[in-house]
């Protein structure tokens, strides 16, 4: 017992000592692979882990990036590969690191297993405020709880293929919705986390302007056409974004001139609404990175 008393208090002072110089911790183990393949029509990303545990599903370098960097997923400008590949990561955290050392950990890790070399630039650009609407919120706190950890990589729909019940922080999309429209759907999320989820969509980054703290169940169905406008917005990149007059460029129509089954009008249902303004964007420059990570 004393032994491990003092190993313990020996890595927990090694742990201090390298957050004194600077020097951000690193993963005791990490493992990452490819994804397992998708069901057709499905997709489900898992982003979670207890406190002492990173635990990603089916995640995209993109989706790792942003939460190393605090940035939204358009804000981070590479290699097309970037958002198509997909890995299952886990890693564990030493014993005495706070959770607020995970995204430099991150860092170093996809430095070290994708040998990622990045810069960062910061401009003014486009963004949409998420604020709330006249008519208020309209959002039930939600109730899901937190998933266990996962020792696959997505979990299996339920027979039938039925939607099942979601985890905590997950968010998937499926096709086919009513009327065949697109359906987006996000467990036990907050306000930030859905402003980061409509960045994905949209040709701008979302800024949470809301000052709404709590976690909320939220779904929203796309028209088809307005999902296809969305592929040719993020097509172009977060760098360069569709000119005057062009959907959602800079004199493009505002939220409230939307047509009926844009998203625009999906958020307004929800007593939220999007504001197009001005910020200066931070973004996270991807000058180097290997598609396949060095082994575990």
């Amino acid at each position: 017992m004393e032994r491990i008393l003092i190993a313990a208090t020996l890595n927990f002072v090694l742990v201090c000592a390298g957050l004194a110089q600077g020097n951000p911790p690193a993963f005791e183990v990490a493992s990452i692979k490819p994804a397992a393949p998708q069901q057709m029509g499905r997709m489900m990303v898992r982003m979670g882990g207890d406190a002492g545990r990173v635990d990603y599903a089916n995640v995209s370098l993109k989706d790792v990036l942003a939460r190393a960097y605090d940035v939204k997923r358009n804000q981070i400008s590479g290699p097309a590969w970037l958002d198509s590949e997909r890995y299952d990561i886990t890693a564990k955290v030493p014993d005495g690191v706070a959770k607020e050392q995970i995204p430099a950990m991150l860092q170093a890790l996809l430095a070290e297993r994708f040998k990622m070399t990045v810069h960062k630039e910061t401009k003014e650009q486009p963004v949409y405020a998420l604020v709330l609407g006249k008519s208020g919120l309209k959002l039930k706190k939600s109730e899901a709880v937190e998933a266990p950890p996962m020792k696959q990589p997505m979990t299996p729909p339920p027979p039938g293929g039925g939607r099942g019940p979601m985890p905590k922080g997950a968010m998937r999309m499926s096709m086919g919705g009513p009327g065949g429209n697109a359906r987006f759907e996000a467990s036990g999320v907050t306000l930030t986390q859905m402003s980061d989820m409509l960045s994905n969509m949209l040709d701008r980054p979302v800024l949470d302007k809301t000052g709404v703290e709590g976690n909320y169940d939220i779904a929203l169905d796309v028209s088809t056409d307005d999902l296809a406008g969305m592929k040719i917005m993020r097509a172009a990149g977060p760098m360069a974004g569709p000119g005057p007059g062009g959907p959602g460029g800079e004199h493009g129509p505002a939220p409230d001139a939307a047509p009926a089954a844009s998203i625009f009008t999906a958020i307004q249902q929800l007593g939220l609404k999007l504001e197009p303004r001005k910020a200066p964007v931070e973004f996270v420059i991807i000058d180097k990175a290997d598609k396949v990570p060095t082994e575990n």
